[in-house]
């Protein structure tokens, strides 16, 4: 399990002991992004594997290190789970169950079960991501911004490599990228709660950038050379 955090001191050690309890077998890595709290003393407190990042790069970033640990250590799987106490641990077995069949699983918020609401501006931008990369992907992703989702072998080397960084590139842009390498991406319905403690890392101007950065990532995906594992020179 990779877990990114930026000052999550207050919530940190609830959702290590979360994960423990639904995936006792998992090896938990919290990525503390340039934290100022006590995030990376809580999260070795709770039991978890720290790296700790000396400046906040955003969630891609950190990320982007979970994927190179990943590989680096051999792992055949890796989940991203948010610090903030928003995802819920019980779903951890259809997201990990579902690279059975592929490459990415992504738990979607938007099932007949759900009651995880989106409205304004942000709902016709999701809506719009969503039309966008599910027609790359030649099969439906309603969520394309969420963060509770599972990497397989394949998406493991592909992103140790070719990881975005940059806003809503952890979601979107590496779906985008995922799609156009090849990758089998799937979703799964989740459930989503209200954040358990501190505050959103983007405010209002970073939401009213929120569809035109996202265009432009996939884009800038589609325009770039495909990936080829090193090695490869088939």
């Amino acid at each position: 399990m990779a877990i990114p955090a930026w000052n999550e001191q207050g919530s940190i050690a609830g959702v290590i002991a979360k994960v423990r309890e639904h995936r006792p077998e998992a090896d938990i890595l919290v990525v503390n992004d340039g934290s100022t709290d006590r995030t990376a003393v809580t999260a070795r407190a709770a039991g978890a594997q720290v790296v700790s990042l000396p400046f906040n790069v955003g969630v891609g970033g950190a990320m982007r290190t979970a994927f190179l640990y990943a590989k680096r250590e051999g792992y055949g799987a890796l989940v991203q789970v948010d610090a903030d106490g928003q995802h819920d641990p019980v779903d951890l077995d259809r997201i990990i169950d579902g690279l059975d069949e592929a490459d990415v699983v992504v738990g979607t918020r938007f099932h007949p079960h759900s009651t995880y609401f989106v409205g304004g501006p942000r709902k016709w931008a999701m809506r719009l991501l969503s039309l966008s990369l599910s027609r790359m992907n030649k099969g439906t992703i309603t969520d394309p911004t969420s963060g509770f989702r599972s990497a397989g072998p394949r998406a493991i080397d592909l992103f140790a490599v070719e990881y975005p960084a940059d806003y809503l590139g952890d979601t979107v842009g590496s779906l985008a990228i995922a799609i156009r390498h090849g990758l089998v991406v799937r979703e799964t319905p989740v459930t989503m709660y209200f954040r358990q403690t501190g505050r959103p890392s983007k405010n209002a101007i970073w939401s009213a950038l929120y569809l035109g950065r996202a265009s432009l990532a996939i884009v800038a995906t589609s325009l770039k050379r495909d990936y080829v594992p090193r090695g490869d020179t088939s």
